[in-house]
């Protein structure tokens, strides 16, 4: 049950992050697919990581 409970804290934190960047994003100093893979890959283990060690 703990790992449904982490894998869908990470879930949450990879929407958010990508919802909360997609809509700010402004400019043409950077590609936006690679900036949002990148925000992705970090929200989701921020997320999953920050409910696995609070335990």
């Amino acid at each position: 049950m703990a790992f449904k409970n982490d894998l869908a804290n990470g879930v949450i934190s990879l929407v958010l992050g990508i919802g909360i960047t997609w809509l700010t994003v402004s400019g043409d100093d950077h590609d936006t697919s690679d900036l949002l893979v990148a925000v992705a890959i970090s929200s989701f283990f921020s997320g999953y990581f920050t409910s696995y060690f609070a335990k």
